[in-house]
């Protein structure tokens, strides 16, 4: 809210008009005597609409992982770990399902014989992360003798059958290292089927948008994360439609809503506990080279609309107001010009 403080313009003998000076501040006593007035200059600015919106700090929303491998889980991790590429997801049959990292799924076996693909690529470029592709040069996407023998490699190193093929289930594919959350699946359950949920490794906070609030956030957008007085910024990773509340309150709304995920630029400067919440600041709009005022050096006018003092005259130029950003407002108007000294109450 504006808060204002009245004052008196002489317009002419005899004259004099009603003029509210805006201020952001709290009203102080009378000064025993004139004061010089504050005064500042009509700047070019760049300004930015903010949404503070509150969210909640941890590792970001939650994915559910299945397996494809049949067979009897024999061995689950634990919620907190991280799973790095390469490592061990969970076993069936006693046997090790590992982690790929790559941006398909295997939708058919990997192996002598088959046609080439981007699925071939994927596993050769993994296969030589690991330590398993000497022999591979450059991953490609076509299955050679040397994709072969890599892979018999790595399944010796694993102690799985070392037959040179990959199938679908033998392997666990994600974007990348991942956090576990929470294990859902047991120890003797059925090695195809949901097996846990996961976040991203690094702490960041999730936000809950409203559908009127979804044109806030853009995948890639830079925002303002506040956390236990400390101001961190963070970027949106992912955007998606929240799951639908299983038990609303009577006359809630049903509107769809969105979680969005942010990283933290620099997760050193959030010490406060996951589950704390934050203050989330997103750019609504920008207006750019504008010019600008602090708020105080709006005069609100009896008949309407607002102006600003000229500091060597005390004539008062009509303003158009534009954006409001920071405690700066933009203006406007045919005698406003960059440089302009005017009078400001803060």
């Amino acid at each position: 809210m504006i808060a204002s403080t009245a004052v008196v313009v002489a317009l002419g003998v005899g004259t004099s008009v009603v003029l509210t000076r805006v201020s952001a501040g709290s009203s102080v006593a009378a000064p025993q005597g004139p004061a010089p007035a504050d005064t500042t200059v009509v700047v070019k600015a760049n300004l930015a609409d903010q949404r503070a919106i509150s969210g909640k700090l941890g590792y970001g929303s939650e994915t559910t992982l299945a397996g494809r491998k049949q067979g009897t889980i024999t061995e689950l991790p634990n919620g907190g770990a991280v799973v790095e590429c390469g490592g061990t997801v969970y076993k069936v049959d006693a046997k090790p399902v590992p982690l790929f990292c790559g941006s398909i799924p295997l939708y058919r076996p990997v192996g002598p014989g088959m046609d080439k693909g981007p699925d071939v690529k994927m596993v050769e470029e993994n296969l030589k992360k690991f330590g398993y592709g000497s022999g591979l040069g450059t991953p490609d996407e076509k299955f050679t003798a040397a994709t072969e023998a890599a892979i018999k490699k790595w399944q010796k190193a694993l102690g799985l059958d070392q037959n040179g093929t990959i199938n679908p289930g033998d392997v666990i594919i994600t974007a990348g290292p991942f956090r576990i959350s929470t294990v859902t699946a047991q120890l003797g359950g059925q090695g195809a089927g949901d097996l846990l949920k996961y976040t991203g490794v690094n702490r960041g906070v999730v936000v809950q948008l409203k559908s009127d609030q979804r044109d806030l956030a853009k995948v890639g957008a830079k925002v303002m994360v506040v956390a236990g007085g400390k101001s961190v910024a963070g970027t949106i990773t992912r955007i998606e439609e929240a799951p639908p509340d299983s038990n609303p309150m009577p006359g809630s709304s049903s509107d769809t809503k969105f979680n969005v995920s942010i990283t933290v630029d620099d997760p050193s400067k959030i010490t406060a506990d996951d589950g704390t919440s934050v203050d989330v600041s997103f750019t609504a709009s920008n207006h750019e080279n504008v010019l600008a005022v602090p708020v105080g050096a709006l005069v609100a006018l009896a008949e309407g609309g607002y102006a600003v003092e000229l500091a060597d005259t005390h004539k008062f130029v009509k303003v158009e107001l534009g954006l409001f950003s920071g405690g700066k407002v933009e203006v406007s108007g045919p005698d406003v010009r960059e440089g302009m000294r005017v009078v400001t109450t803060s």
